[in-house]
Parts: C-alpha cells; structure tokens; sequence
C-alpha cells in the first residue's frame, strides 16, 4: 500500500543547529530546519521551523509547523501551527491554521475552506508575486 507523502514523519531534509545556509531548498519530504536559513523552502511534505530557527525566505508545504523566526510568506496546502515561540513576519495562505498564545504575527492571513477559494487565493498570490518580480525592471527602464 502506498505511504500518504503527507503523513510521512521520517526526515528528508535537515538544516542542523549552529547551521548557516544561503540558498533555496526544494525537498521532496518531511522538512526541519533548526539553524538559520537566507533562502526559500519549497517541500512535497511537512515543514518545521524549530524554535531557534532563524529563516529569511519564502516557504511551502503541506503541514507546517514554525516555533522560530521565518521573515517571508508561507503557504500550507494543509494546516499552519504556529507555536508561542515563534514569530511571522509575512503573509500566510493555508487551509487550517492554528496560532499558540504568545506567538507574533504580521502579515495578511488567508485560510481557505474549500478548494475555489484555495485556488482563487493562490492565482491572486502568483499573480501579485509576478507583478513583484518585474517592478524593479520596469521602474530602472522608465524611471
């Protein structure tokens, strides 16, 4: 019987304590970071960001957990647990979200119920990250 990529707890991919990374990870599991990270996480499974993680950057996967510091955007296409450590700094789409007491969060929060609404938010979200994207070229060409 196949294993759910979503239920999988063994560990792919991970960023030890007292670990520096520049650069963006595509995993294809279950995701822990524990040191500092200047780069985005794109992951087929679950992430942690444990509660002395320090990251600078974008992240995706389907259960995310974050107890540290994570200054970027994040997507869960399952559910979002923010402990009372943590701190979030960035706008958060998810499914489900659950958000400790004590924890600090800026950024727009979308949770979407159904899938409609979970594709309607993603397309908005692309499209304004792609509008991001040019701003710079278009200002240095006309500006």
């Amino acid at each position: 019987m196949p294993r759910d990529k979503s239920s999988d707890y063994s560990i792919n991919t991970i960023i030890g304590p007292n670990t520096n990374l520049n650069g963006d990870i595509e995993a294809g599991g279950f995701t822990r970071i524990d040191g500092h990270l200047r780069g985005g996480v794109k992951a087929k499974g679950r992430v942690v960001v444990g509660e002395r993680a320090r990251m600078k950057g974008n992240l995706s996967g389907t259960d995310v957990t974050i107890g540290g510091v994570v200054c970027g955007n994040i997507i869960s296409d399952g559910r979002l647990i923010i402990l009372s450590t943590a701190i979030v700094i960035g706008d958060i789409i998810t499914r489900r979200i659950q958000a400790d007491d004590g924890c600090f969060i800026n950024g727009r929060i979308a949770v979407c119920k159904d899938d409609e609404s979970w594709q309607k938010t993603m397309s908005e979200h692309w499209d304004a990250q792609g509008i991001k994207s040019t701003l710079p070229v278009f200002l240095k060409s006309y500006g």
